[in-house]
């Protein structure tokens, strides 16, 4: 993405978790913040319950890493003629803000591509650009995870309530990722036709992509899966399943297709001699005497701990995962060996701070990144690269316009 510059005018993780793709994948993403309070994640100090070092900001560095900051007041007449000025130099505007307050400032469709008429207007949204509820804002925990059904899904009916969303920003992420590949597709079209696009994620749409294979067979069958308490129900496939070790961890078995499997994988769960047992010797018997077999491997799991586990499945042909906190994921071998891993400097010095990098790598290389600025950090430098004065700089500053 050299060579491509992108204006974003948004706030929290949604919107700028795309521009911070864009900026790893090297365009020049240049981020406008309101010149007295930055972006109001900013002023997040508490994160899911645990609080925040407003110097080392999770919820600033994730979206927002390898971005320069401007500082406009878009509400004035000289911040919206700023605005217009690096609309004019960009090749995307990136916006999350709600259509009344898009035309009240004066930067929706119609304004920017006034300025330039060949221009990507990329817009993230709680619920659609269109229909009955364009106007209304929501965030990842309303639109993405409860509107949408995935909270429901993902809640066992015996709970009692509704299962919250334990991860902050969650579907923002994923949505971010989607906005960042809608742009990449509009900048390729324009560069084959001439035409610009406007490109339009919604937080809504996101989930039900990620839900999609669920949703379609509910749309077909009238049923949808819907999560178990765990230890319900009857198994099915007892190759399939989390089961307790010794010591309280979780090794889930995948073995989706059991076929020509039984063996090795009753030999790695220490019990050979149940490949010979005719229950569960060939495929058929064996999901027809699930109960049973699932009883068989919960003991043996139960008999050894979790690391153990980790260890001696790693030989097994079949499919398994450790159950693990994201925060065993950090320090996961193949997670390191996969760069997934970032480290940046940050303005007020200290430790390096650590990022997860996007999900895509090209040629297999680790992407370079740099930290999220501080607000209104390159304003002054941004705009000279325009060819604007310094007199009309100072002057602007001193109308409120920029900082």
């Amino acid at each position: 993405m050299a060579g491509f510059r992108v204006l974003e005018l948004a706030q929290f993780t949604f919107v700028p978790a795309a521009g911070a793709i864009l900026a790893d994948w090297g365009a020049d993403v240049i981020k406008v913040e309101h010149p007295v309070r930055g972006d109001t994640q900013r002023g997040f100090l508490n994160m899911g319950g645990i609080q925040v070092d407003p110097d080392r900001h999770p919820l600033m560095e994730h979206p927002n890493r390898g971005k320069r900051s401007v500082g406009i007041d878009v509400s004035t007449p000289g911040g919206q003629e700023v605005l217009y000025e690096l609309a004019r130099a960009s090749d995307v505007f990136l916006t999350n803000y709600l259509p009344a307050q898009r035309q009240k400032n004066m930067f929706d469709v119609e304004h920017i591509r006034g300025v330039n008429p060949n221009i990507v207007y990329a817009r993230g949204t709680a619920y659609g650009d269109k229909g009955p509820e364009r106007d209304v804002g929501g965030y990842d925990g309303t639109a993405f995870w409860t509107r949408s059904g995935i909270g429901y899904a993902l809640t066992p009916e015996g709970l009692g309530g509704a299962l919250p969303q334990s991860i902050p920003a969650f579907g923002d992420s994923i949505g971010g990722m989607n906005i960042a590949g809608g742009i990449s597709a509009a900048l390729l079209h324009r560069e084959r036709t001439g035409e610009a696009l406007e490109v339009d994620v919604s937080l809504l749409s996101t989930a039900w992509w990620a839900a999609g294979a669920s949703m379609t067979q509910g749309m077909e069958t009238g049923e949808v899966m819907r999560n178990a308490m765990p230890g319900s129900g009857a198994s099915v496939n007892p190759f399939m399943g989390n089961y307790l070790t010794s010591d309280g961890g979780t090794i889930n078995l995948c073995v989706i297709s059991p076929t020509g499997l039984i063996r090795d994988t009753f030999a790695h769960l220490d019990i050979p001699e149940a490949a010979d047992d005719p229950r569960f010797a060939d495929v058929l018997p064996l999901i027809q005497n699930a109960d049973a077999a699932a009883e068989l491997i919960a003991e043996a799991f139960a008999r050894k701990p979790f690391d153990y586990w980790r260890q001696h499945l790693k030989t097994m042909r079949g499919q398994w995962a450790p159950f693990q906190s994201l925060l065993d994921l950090a320090a996961d071998e193949q997670a390191i060996a996969n760069d997934m891993v970032a480290e940046l400097e940050l303005a007020g010095g200290g430790e390096p701070f650590k990022v997860v990098r996007g999900p895509v790598q090209f040629n297999h290389e680790p992407l370079e990144t740099s930290r999220a600025p501080q607000a209104s950090e390159h304003t002054e430098l941004v705009l000279m690269e325009l060819g604007m004065d310094w007199d009309r700089i100072a002057e602007l500053k001193e109308a409120g316009a920029i900082a």
